[in-house]
């Protein structure tokens, strides 16, 4: 089984499914993690002022990341942070078509579209339009994960995240908040979203939901069986 996570941002993939993706790698299942934006510039006023070294900084980071998760090989590019709005939609779905096609996954996971980022919206636009379920698509499953401070703060205005799927990620969930650990600069302390205390009790929350120590929720977007 091969699966591809495709996220806009360098964190995306450990706040939706860090703990997922470090079980399937655990259990022996080949997966690849791509971002798709560059993730850094937005924080400055002048684009410019985020120098090469900084956006090379966080993505030697994000290899990190993904090799303590486990993920195979991660594929970075460099859409521009929190304004995929300003490229053309045909070349978001491009990277995502050129992925698919190189990696053969039959399960792809990504952003919820009803998120207040436009970039995760953009991405779950991207990704559903570029793996339509023609003939020769390999890709048989899509879910959808919430991102801590994004998904809940779009507060249902858009679309609701309706989860009706979950992986029970107790053995992993250490390593989840390992892994975010690593993005320092995403990190932020309690009460915010992003913080280690936030996220154990979103993970212990979802596991009280179905009967397990901890869990990560997803919506299935897709499955053809």
């Amino acid at each position: 089984m091969t699966t591809v996570v495709i996220v806009a941002h360098p964190d995306d993939e450990v706040l939706g499914c860090g703990g997922t993706i470090a079980r399937l790698a655990q259990e022996g299942q080949k997966v690849y993690i791509a971002v798709l934006g560059e993730g850094i510039t937005s924080r400055y006023q002048q684009q410019e002022e985020a120098n090469q070294g900084h956006v090379k900084a966080l993505h030697a980071r994000c290899r990190e990341v993904a090799e303590l998760l486990g993920a195979k090989d991660l594929f970075v590019y460099d859409l521009p942070d929190n304004r995929f709005d300003t490229v053309p939609l045909l070349k978001v779905i491009k990277i995502i078509e050129e992925l698919v096609d190189r990696s053969q996954p039959q399960v792809i996971y990504t952003h919820h579209g009803g998120d207040l980022n436009i970039d995760h919206i953009i991405t779950h636009r991207a990704v559903l339009t570029a793996t339509r379920p023609m003939t020769d698509c390999p890709v048989k499953e899509i879910y959808a994960f919430e991102v801590p401070s994004s998904t809940e703060w779009a507060f249902e205005q858009f679309q609701p995240f309706q989860t009706n799927v979950f992986m029970d990620i107790s053995a992993t969930l250490e390593i989840k908040l390992k892994a975010m650990e690593l993005y320092e600069s995403e990190a932020r302390s309690f009460p915010h979203p992003r913080s280690p205390e936030a996220l154990r009790a979103v993970a212990r929350h979802w596991g009280s939901v179905v009967g397990c120590e901890a869990a990560e929720a997803f919506e299935l977007i897709r499955a053809v069986r």
